[in-house]
């Protein structure tokens, strides 16, 4: 399934728990925005055998990271500590200077590293595990440990401490099954999936 596709299920899957939990406007529309990127996440292992089969394209990921890159800048102006300003500032203009130069693995490597860094020093342990989760995403090869149970419950607890961390219990819904609904998009049950993903790595390489 392709890349927007599964954005406009994870936005339906946003709007849905939104709609569940009675959300006023502002909140649905951050649900929506939430359920959708949770749902391109498990695609981020594009470093892998399979990259030119992947969803989402080069110009799509430099793009990605370039905005990562630029929201890392802004967040660090507005922090207190003069240290930690200048370090997430240099950091987020280094992701998008090499966006534009580098390879997509090397890219999503840097760029994991990058914000588990900005996450370190600003103790920010949900933002230290996505930096992780993008390098791990980016050494594993496509539809293996980011389309599994691990990939999910590994997601889905940066999504709490995310959804804690923002005072917004409904993002933790939001996100993980926005997660959630990627992996099931990609099963083999759907007769557009020519294969399936291997939900139960490392324990079992079957195809669901």
């Amino acid at each position: 399934m392709n890349g927007v596709a599964h954005s406009a299920i994870g936005a339906g899957t946003g709007f849905v728990i939104a709609n569940v939990y009675g959300a006023d406007p502002m909140t649905t529309l951050v649900l929506v925005s939430a359920g959708t990127v949770s749902a391109l996440i498990p695609d981020l292992d594009i470093g892998g055998k399979l990259a030119k089969k992947i969803s989402l394209s080069d110009k799509m990921l430099k793009s990605v990271a370039t905005i990562i890159g630029l929201l890392m800048m802004v967040l660090s102006l507005v922090q207190v500590g003069q240290n930690e300003k200048w370090l997430g500032f240099v950091i987020g203009g280094a992701i998008v200077f090499f966006a534009q130069k580098l390879s997509q693995k090397i890219m999503l490597i840097l760029t994991g590293i990058g914000v588990g860094v900005l996450g370190f020093f600003l103790s920010k342990l949900w933002l230290l595990l996505i930096g992780i989760y993008i390098v791990g995403a980016a050494l594993s090869s496509h539809r293996s440990y980011t389309h599994s149970l691990i990939g999910l419950v590994f997601f889905a607890y940066i999504a709490h401490l995310f959804a804690v961390d923002m005072s917004n219990d409904l993002l933790f819904y939001a996100c993980t099954f926005g997660y959630a609904s990627h992996l099931i998009a990609d099963m083999r049950i759907f007769p557009a999936n020519r294969r399936g993903i291997k939900l139960f790595l490392p324990f079992s390489k079957m195809e669901l």
